[in-house]
């Protein structure tokens, strides 16, 4: 289903030659870039829960570390 947005000459004329630069279609572009978008956000939100960890995370993640190298011969 197709529908059409209001957007400036100016913004229409950018998404259509970035689009062509790229070798997409406008919609192509913009879901690309929206896609990317949405992508980044939730890296950043996941990289803010790492970073606020709380210690007893870390020694859990550590014993776990060390449990799993346990007996592996290195590779």
């Amino acid at each position: 289903m197709a529908t059409t947005i209001k957007v400036s000459a100016e913004l229409r004329d950018r998404i259509n030659q970035d689009a062509s630069d790229r070798g997409v279609t406008a919609a192509g572009l913009i879901e690309n870039l929206l896609d990317a978008y949405e992508r980044r956000q939730r890296m950043e939100a996941f990289g803010r829960a790492f970073r606020g960890a709380e210690s007893g995370y870390w020694d859990e993640f550590h014993a776990w570390d060390v449990a799993l190298g346990d007996g592996l011969a290195d590779a």
